[in-house]
């Protein structure tokens, strides 16, 4: 007995194919204002991240941004790492089913949204007025 695809928990590939998808329909004024981002999908945080961070329960994160504040680059400066959004796989699925009341699509949008804003000093307030746009 085969299965059908819609049957499997979309693959890391997918979880991808998502993220870009949501960035791409995000304002340009809030993507231009973040620069060159790199989406990397996990399963998990690393122990190291989730130790960082206090975390014990590594469903309890769902994404993280890493990078530095627009305010605190510079041209001058020599080429650091590129900003980088996390996405874990695995917590998004059980949020994402726990809900019920969005689209995966919708859901990893919304993590990308508050974890570039969050970095950014953004209100929830100014995030909802975002992902209201995308």
């Amino acid at each position: 007995m085969t299965k059908r695809h819609n049957e499997y928990a979309p693959s890391l590939d997918d979880f991808q194919a998502i993220a870009e998808d949501a960035w791409a329909k995000l304002p340009p004024e809030f993507t231009k204002l973040c620069g060159p981002v790199i989406m990397r999908v996990d399963d998990f945080a690393e122990e190291e991240v989730l130790r960082d961070l206090g975390i014990e329960n590594p469903f309890e994160l769902t994404g993280l941004y890493q990078g530095v504040d627009l305010t605190q680059k510079s041209h001058l400066d020599p080429g650091g790492e590129p900003d980088m959004v996390f996405l874990y796989r695995r917590p998004l699925l059980d949020e994402w089913c726990e809900r019920g009341d969005i689209t995966l699509g919708e859901l990893i949008s919304h993590v990308i949204v508050h974890e570039i804003g969050h970095h950014f000093g953004l209100s929830d307030e100014d995030m909802h007025r975002i992902e209201d746009s995308a």
